[in-house]
């Protein structure tokens, strides 16, 4: 993996995305990023944890299911190599011109599987609201689309001197969407019937600190309407005693 990504990197260059990225507020997307044996792992990684989607709802904004970070460690941990990878997080924070960090071990977020798989699943008009005290950036990457989804988005909605900008794109298998979670206002659309859409999201951070009250907002609400009780809190709390020496 840490070859064909390495490969796949040196064929960007890395200047003109950053000036694409810094023009589009802080937004960038490329059709056809990862290599197709990466992304055929990441299908595997699907089957792999499919038994334990966990569903949710929440009237007038989401439909869907979800896997955490936690889930992911056990059941696809390639997942969890290709998030830490050092020429991933360089090439990032190239673009973002920043220097990013992993997100803490007991966040759910920090790398999460989300799946699409009921006719009208979706998510609603949002921001990928960061509660730490540094910025936080999303990096999508498509896994399987098998349907007419659409990430509808509106760019420039935080600065005031700039006209906003709505787009509307469908990222496939492989393809790459890398924003500052603040700053993107976007959606994904109902799914069809019959249809399937899985996406994985990577999430890094400036700052990895964050205030206790926070961080216990920011798990309620990643249990209520993303991974579960048992996601967001048995596991991470087994995640972190696994860690200790």
């Amino acid at each position: 993996m840490s070859q064909a990504l390495a490969a796949r990197l040196q064929q960007f260059d890395a200047k003109p995305l950053r000036r694409e990225f810094m023009d589009q507020g802080a937004f960038l997307y490329l059709e056809d990023f990862l290599p197709a044996e990466i992304t055929a792992e990441l299908v595997g990684a699907v089957a792999a944890v499919s038994g334990s989607v966990n569903r949710n709802y929440l009237p007038g904004h989401k439909q869907g299911g979800s896997v955490s970070r936690h889930t992911i460690d056990e059941r696809a941990p390639f997942i969890a190599e290709l998030y830490r990878s050092p020429a991933l997080v360089a090439w990032l924070g190239q673009l973002s011109g920043e220097r990013l960090q992993l997100s803490p071990v007991e966040d759910p977020h920090a790398y999460a599987l989300y799946f699409y798989t009921r006719a009208g699943d979706h998510i609603g008009w949002h921001y990928d609201t960061s509660y730490y005290r540094g910025r936080r950036f999303t990096l999508l990457l498509g896994v399987i689309d098998d349907s007419s989804c659409r990430m509808d988005y509106e760019l420039h909605t935080r600065e005031s001197d700039m006209a906003k900008v709505a787009g509307s794109l469908r990222y496939p298998p492989g393809g790459l969407v890398f924003f500052d979670g603040d700053k993107l206002r976007h959606r994904i659309t109902p799914l069809g019937q019959g249809e399937t859409r899985v996406s994985l999201t990577f999430e890094y951070v400036t700052d990895p600190t964050m205030h206790a009250w926070w961080r216990l907002i920011s798990n309620m609400k990643d249990a209520v309407a993303y991974f579960g009780l048992r996601q967001v809190f048995v596991k991470a709390m087994k995640g972190r005693a696994s860690k200790r020496p």
